[in-house]
């Protein structure tokens, strides 16, 4: 398959460097310092076993254009930054070219092809004038849930931390050719990628716990394990939880686990600093809106209360305008 990642970072990297080697035809639009060290090197990917390999087929483009019409386009940058993609994102759009939102958090086609009274109902937070969904087709859309953790060490570097699955879906559910196609791509480079005929509620499991830990972690500089360990916090997220269960079941959602299982999964990580965690620190914004905000939205739409949820935005809200109004970052610092 003709492949293009978009986002040469973390899972991008992983994504496309695994691609590669398993023999598809993989272009990174990147940019900067990573464009040239693809362009120059390849890809270096360190597996979780400390195992190494260099995808040197890869090609790196800045420049969606110059990659041209690809089968399938796999969108593995934050949930705000695809917004800057346009209108230059098309030029990797053939005829039949799918779109895979390999994104955290709430995606902006949530609604688009939901039987039910939401249908079509776009998301504010999200997609307030409407550019992504007028610039994607919703019938390019695959659904895609990230659950690997890797990091960018170094320019066109990958380290992976752990794990190797990713979950697609069809936003109707079905099991269709290309989706059983691009399923088979990634398990042919050593991926898991079950198919799911209700995306929606798998990426439910996986918002649950970034919901709390993400903005909880930017405040308190914590890690996963620091959160769950610590009492009054794992009975902030436990809570958290629970006002978004509520909303979830309001639009059918199908939650498969229970609270302190999806809290005793995130502690089994360790000592993990979320990705909002490493936004702060960095003095990078944060994807508040996909992960949080979209939640406090879709609690009023459903009339649904989230006064935590509601508190957390608010304060993990004001932290990211303090610091991108003085452009800085914070960090604890170590003696």
């Amino acid at each position: 398959m003709k492949i293009a990642v978009v986002g040469a970072g973390a899972i991008g990297g992983f994504l496309g460097a695994r691609l590669s080697l398993a023999g598809e035809e993989v272009t990174f639009v990147a940019r900067h310092r990573n464009l040239e060290a693809i362009g120059a090197h390849g890809f270096r990917l360190i597996e979780a076993d400390g195992r190494e390999q260099v995808a040197r087929a890869v090609r790196a483009v800045q420049h969606p254009a110059d990659a041209g019409p690809q089968d399938a386009v796999l969108l593995a940058v934050k949930a705000h930054q695809v917004r800057d993609l346009l209108p230059a994102l098309r030029g990797l759009f053939g005829p039949h070219t799918a779109v895979v939102t390999m994104i955290n958090g709430l995606p902006w086609w949530y609604f688009h092809k939901l039987a039910g009274p939401y249908e079509g109902q776009r998301l504010q937070s999200l997609d307030p004038d409407g550019a992504l969904a007028a610039h994607i087709e919703p019938e390019r859309l695959i659904g895609g849930i990230v659950y690997p953790a890797a990091e960018l060490v170094a320019p066109g570097v990958v380290r992976v931390i752990q794990g190797e699955r990713f979950v697609l879906g069809e936003l109707d559910g079905s099991r269709s050719p290309r989706i059983e196609q691009l399923a088979a791509a990634l398990m042919g480079a050593g991926f898991k990628c079950p198919v799911s005929r209700d995306i929606r509620s798998e990426l439910w499991v996986k918002l649950w716990g970034n919901l709390c830990f993400n903005p909880i972690s930017a405040l308190t500089h914590a890690t996963l394990e620091d959160i769950c360990r610590h009492a009054p916090t794992r009975a902030l997220v436990a809570q958290m939880m629970a006002e978004a269960q509520a909303v979830g079941e309001r639009l059918g959602v199908v939650f498969k686990i229970g609270i302190e299982q999806r809290i005793a999964g995130a502690q089994a990580v360790g000592a993990h600093k979320t990705s909002m965690l490493q936004d702060i620190e960095q003095g990078r914004a944060p994807e508040l809106e996909a992960l949080v905000g979209a939640v406090v939205e879709l609690g009023r739409l459903t009339g649904t209360p989230t006064p935590l949820i509601e508190a957390v935005y608010a304060t993990t809200g004001l932290l990211a305008r303090t610091l991108a109004s003085q452009g800085g970052r914070l960090a604890v610092q170590t003696s």
